[in-house]
């Protein structure tokens, strides 16, 4: 399958303007007027039947019935229109030749496509791409009746060994549908229905009906196999060659308008995820001389997993380099059209780029994501954990027609990312044992053949590079246990465990953690909602009282209260208390030693407006979460940790290509301001390298920076680890360390901020007397690039001002800190 786009998704923008002469080589996006009517479940068997003067309008396509029905000024306040209790018709008219094919790449509900008056196919999966051929030349009305989803979750095919929660209905065991809008905790309950990805139109000789490209390494030569059908024969085609860059080979025919190729590549530049290297690309063309096609993209990289010295973990190896993987769970882009293209997707990865992320994961309660969003998983550098869209329910997999369905499901997905360098991990799906294990079934009545046994087969069958692993989690006698394999750890979390927990709980990966109810920013669109949270269905609590949990413990103050009787700094202390779990989980992690070796945030992006997991609100807006985030992510980064009686480990990482020169400041304050111990070292890593160094290493004669000793009053409230680079003495990374804990007192700090512009683009340099706890920033219709961060006394930290949307007045508004009595308003630079 080509899934060409629409249809060129694999076509970078600078290269669109293809030449007539390659365009006989591409399918055509089926543009048509097309119009949506709704009708009662069963009322029109046929296109014939559909009631005179229904009330059809029109539709987009590709797209869903809820964005043609559900007007965009009434989304923000009222409901969804119900869909999945009725039928739902599409229809247009085309023109077409005899023999003609059509693809529909993606059909959401259970579609019924008719031609003229003949239904030619029913489909059973939103996740496979069907193709029919057209038997006559002319005019033909092309209709699609989505049947109502509703019945068919009542139908029954023996007793499931378990039920779950998580969903509305247990039917969806016997469906392959999306279960978005199917989890009421936490997903808005909106109806999957319509053609959500592009139809393609199969006309005249010689179009690509499927190309599958595959990239992989033999010793330092890289390799590129091609495999293409073409829809008919055609007399060009003997004159094909595949290039890349000055090399070329010429296809070879091995049947009838199929043609294979192999092109090696020697001393080839290789992929790396963005934090270790760059993410170098190889265009792939077809040229037969006089014109050229752009067909794909591909990569060049080794990754192997390895399970540590006890054969209990797991971890990632690109190109022989160990690589901690972090990141967060992509939910969705456009939960209303599901479908996007590289305009909307490439925001949110930028987002992801930007927080030093290097592994995105798109869990199995969730949605294939179109070519579009893994092309720039692989221009950015961002390594894919892909699950199969299978989550928590006892799946019909031994059902023949079922598992025929999955298998092609699986299949085409394999085919269509063949060539992508950042897949590297395909999963089964999403706590399906792990549901199991919880309600008590034991290790033979919960084994599952299809994902332990026939799915590891037939992944690497299809793609020999693929790592497979069977669920998430999975790895140690139980499921869910989390010090072995892959683990979803809520411990520190939604688990209530104190933040030593981190270390104490072994991690090996965390393919989820952290789920926190993180408050969107001030300046949001979305913080109208912020009260609500997300929660588990069946459950008392709800992940905003998770988050006040932490907040009395790390804060010392009552939550409820606070929030009654100050509410804006009872938000703000929400959200500077997300940032600091987030930072501290993924410092320990980091840090050399740990036995971690990956960790990803549930969730990335939130799907309604509200305090959700997402370290990204709906609107595309950063949360604290994702600063806190930011500000331990980095290649280059130095960590501290409290180890007690033997003061602090002090970490610096080196994740970059090159040797780093570096400096390393360390200093004790009082009263925020006030130096009381300093000390400093020269260091040099290698490329990929990390060193463990003890403050006690460091400081000559005893302090006890970690306030372990107690001999006497305090001497210092703050510690501060600052990494500079040994020539340009720039800062390159900061740590802080509260050894009398985080609820600092209030003082006046001495706080400014100064704008200033460059261009067209605006800055904020902010500096203080004191140490600054959690800057933020809020401007009405501006975002600061980095916020929620500490600074330093007599440290000026400059930020970007980002606009929003059409807004291009002169920002103004003003920056607080946590433990500042007053917030400073926005000057004018002198």
């Amino acid at each position: 399958m080509t899934d060409f786009g629409h249809p060129a998704d694999a076509i970078p923008t600078d290269k669109t303007a293809l030449k007539p002469a390659v365009r006989w080589m591409l399918p055509q996006v089926l543009l048509a007027d097309w119009w949506i009517a709704i009708t009662p479940e069963g009322e029109a068997g046929s296109p014939k039947d559909l009631p005179v003067g229904a009330n059809r309008q029109k539709a987009p396509v590709p797209g869903t019935a809820l964005d043609a029905l559900w007007e965009p000024h009434l989304r923000e306040a009222g409901a969804p229109p119900s869909l999945h209790e009725h039928d739902v018709w599409y229809g247009t008219v085309i023109q077409a030749l005899a023999g003609d094919r059509i693809r529909f790449l993606g059909l959401a509900g259970l579609a019924e496509i008719w031609l003229d008056d003949e239904c030619v196919i029913r489909t059973t999966s939103m996740f496979i791409a069907y193709t029919v051929q057209v038997p006559r030349s002319g005019k033909i009305t092309l209709s699609i009746r989505f049947r109502s989803l509703k019945k068919a979750l009542a139908a029954t095919a023996g007793r499931p060994r378990w039920r779950t929660q998580l969903v509305t209905s247990n039917g969806l065991r016997l469906q392959r549908q999306t279960l978005l809008g199917h989890m009421p905790g936490w997903c808005p309950s909106y109806d999957a229905v319509g053609p959500y990805r592009a139809i393609e139109h199969f006309s005249g000789p010689g179009a690509i009906e499927s190309c599958r490209l595959s990239a992989t390494l033999r010793g330092g030569t890289g390799v590129v196999n091609l495999r293409i059908e073409f829809a008919e024969a055609h007399d060009r085609q003997a004159d094909l060659k595949v290039q890349v860059g000055d090399y070329f080979v010429p296809l070879q025919r091995v049947a009838t308008g199929s043609f294979i190729a192999e092109l090696s590549l020697p001393e080839v530049e290789l992929w790396w995820p963005h934090t270790h290297g760059e993410p170098t690309l190889h265009d792939v063309f077809l040229v037969d001389g006089t014109a050229e096609l752009l067909i794909g993209r591909v990569g060049f990289r080794e990754v192997r997993v390895s399970r540590g010295q006890d054969g209990k973990g797991f971890g990632l190896e690109c190109n022989g380099v160990p690589i901690f993987c972090r990141g967060a769970c992509w939910t969705n882009a456009d939960l209303i059209r599901l479908s996007s293209d590289r305009d909307t997707y490439i925001a949110w990865i930028r987002l992801v780029r930007d927080a030093d992320m290097n592994m995105i994961r798109v869990g199995g309660t969730m949605l294939y994501e179109s070519r579009a969003f893994h092309n720039l998983c692989d221009e950015f550098g961002i390594l894919v954990w892909q699950d199969l869209m299978f989550a928590n329910l006892d799946y019909a997999t031994g059902q023949a027609d079922f598992r025929e369905s999955a298998v092609l499901e699986i299949e085409q997905l394999v085919e269509r990312l063949a060539g992508s360098p950042s897949l590297v991990v395909l999963c089964g799906g999403s706590e399906i044992a792990q549901q199991a294990a919880f309600l008590g079934l034991g290790p033979d009545q919960r084994a599952m053949e299809f994902f332990e046994t026939f799915l590891p087969e037939l992944v690497a069958r299809l793609k020999p590079d693929l790592h497979y692993v069977p669920h998430s989690p999975w790895g140690g006698p139980m499921p869910f246990t989390v010090n072995a394999g892959v683990s979803h750890y809520y411990g520190v979390g939604a688990y209530k465990r104190p933040l030593e927990d981190a270390r104490r709980a072994g991690v090996r990966f965390a393919t989820e953690c952290v789920a926190l109810a993180n408050p969107p920013a001030a300046t949001s669109p979305s913080a109208r909602r912020i009260e609500e949270g997300p929660r588990d269905r069946g459950v008392s609590w709800t992940f905003v009282d998770i988050r006040d949990h932490y907040l009395r413990d790390l804060y010392k103050v009552d939550p409820a209260h606070l929030r009654g009787e100050d509410p804006e700094r009872y938000l703000d202390l929400s959200r500077a208390v997300t940032a600091d779990l987030v930072e501290t989980v993924f410092a320990e992690w980091r840090r050399p030693g740990s036995t971690c070796c990956g960790g990803l945030i549930w969730q990335l992006q939130d799907l309604a407006p509200c305090s959700g997991w997402g370290i990204i609100d709906n609107h595309g807006i950063p949360k604290a979460a994702w600063h806190g985030f930011r500000r331990v992510s980095a290649p280059i980064q130095i960590l501290l940790s409290d180890e007690g009686q033997d003061g602090l480990g002090i970490y610096i990482l080196n994740e970059r290509n090159a040797p780093l020169e570096g400096l390393v400041r360390l200093a004790g304050l009082k009263r925020g301001s006030v130096p009381v111990v300093t000390a400093e070292a020269a260091i040099t890593l290698e490329p990929h390298g990390s060193i463990s160094i003890s403050s006690q290493d460091l400081i000559e004669g005893f302090f006890d920076i970690s306030r372990a000793y107690r001999f006497g009053p305090p001497e210092h409230d703050i510690t501060i680890a600052t990494l500079h680079c040994r020539r340009s003495g720039e800062i390159l990374s900061e740590a802080f360390h509260f050894p009398l804990g985080r609820a600092l007192p209030l003082n006046d700090l001495g706080l400014t901020a100064v704008l200033s512009q460059q261009d067209t683009d605006w800055f904020l340099d902010i500096a203080a007397s004191r140490f600054a706890q959690a800057v933020h920033v809020e401007v009405d219709g501006y975002r600061a690039d980095r916020e929620w961060f500490h600074l330093p006394p007599a440290v000026t930290r400059r930020v970007q001002l980002l606009p929003g949307p059409g807004v291009a007045t002169r920002p103004t508004g003003f920056v607080r800190a946590l433990n500042g009595v007053q917030s400073a308003s926005i000057r004018e630079c002198q």
